[in-house]
């Protein structure tokens, strides 16, 4: 029998965390979103609330599944606010040193018998979970952004993730209607050890002045019918996280075909990281996207 989960915590209301907890609310969960910031507390509801009343407008839920829903979303400042749920997932900076931090500063706080979820995208499950009291109960799972359109999710099990655990992630991720693929706790897992080399690639293509931003996204576009460049995705997925992904893909597996390229590192050092920053392989700063190279 998996674990009966009834209120979900999440860690961090930013992108990836306004939508899972949009999606676990939609799902009938109690959700409540933790963040030591309150602005961004707020500006998390105002992204959920902006988002329900788009899938109202276009006829994917009803009116009153929306209100319902939001009523089932509360928010915290104060980490004690996730003492009564039976899953915490967290969704902080892809940075193990803070996901460390967190898990530590968590555990005590939890019932004995909940569950913790990571949403990283690239890291060692068995690694984090070894900063946890409850590795046993410690598990993988990685959304695709944005959380509410995409269908996939993977999981992964850490080397010490019991079965009910396993079970009970499975099981969630069916109730929120999205598909599971089990991936092996090896860096960037399966979509991010393929996707993200590909933009590594792309990248590199233009430091080494084979094409222009335009031409390469353009190229992939029209030639490979990618509904998104691989450069514009860049920017989409935020150009930090990008690097933090080859990093641990280039540390991780020792071989120089995931070394990130220099022209994404300068990017990231400039603070140009993309959408969230105004700035990226694209100027978003007027009424369209313009290239920065």
């Amino acid at each position: 029998m998996a674990r009966e989960i009834k209120r979900i915590g999440v860690i961090g209301a930013g992108q990836m965390g306004s939508g899972i907890a949009h999606v676990c609310a939609l799902a009938g969960y109690d959700v409540v979103i933790y963040d030591v910031s309150v602005d961004r507390l707020k500006s998390s509801l105002a992204t959920i609330h902006g988002n329900m009343a788009r899938q109202v407008s276009s006829g994917k839920i009803p009116e009153a599944e929306r209100d319902a829903s939001l009523k089932r979303i509360a928010t915290s400042a104060e980490v004690e606010g996730l003492a009564d749920a039976d899953l915490v997932i967290e969704a902080a900076t892809e940075n193990e040193t803070v996901k460390r931090e967190i898990f530590a500063v968590l555990s005590p706080i939890l019932k004995p018998e909940a569950m913790l979820a990571t949403n990283t995208s690239s890291l060692s499950i068995t690694r984090l979970a070894s900063a946890s009291d409850r590795p046993d109960r410690f598990i993988g799972i990685h959304f695709m952004n944005p959380v509410p359109v995409m269908e996939l999710v993977e999981v992964i099990r850490g080397i010490a993730t019991d079965e009910d655990t396993f079970a009970a992630a499975k099981a969630l991720i069916a109730r929120l209607g999205k598909t599971v693929v089990v991936a092996e706790d090896f860096p960037g897992f399966i979509v991010n050890r393929i996707l993200l080399p590909m933009i590594n690639e792309a990248i590199y293509t233009l430091h080494e002045g084979v094409g222009t931003v335009s031409a390469i996204d353009s190229a992939m576009r029209l030639g490979a019918h990618h509904p998104m460049g691989p450069l514009q995705l860049a920017d989409f997925i935020g150009l930090d996280t990008c690097l933090s992904i080859m990093q641990v893909l280039y540390e991780g597996l020792a071989d120089s075909k995931y070394r990130p390229c220099p022209l994404l590192v300068k990017y990231v050092e400039a603070g140009w990281l993309g959408r969230k920053a105004g700035r990226g392989f694209y100027d978003y700063r007027g009424e369209t996207p313009v290239p920065t190279r």
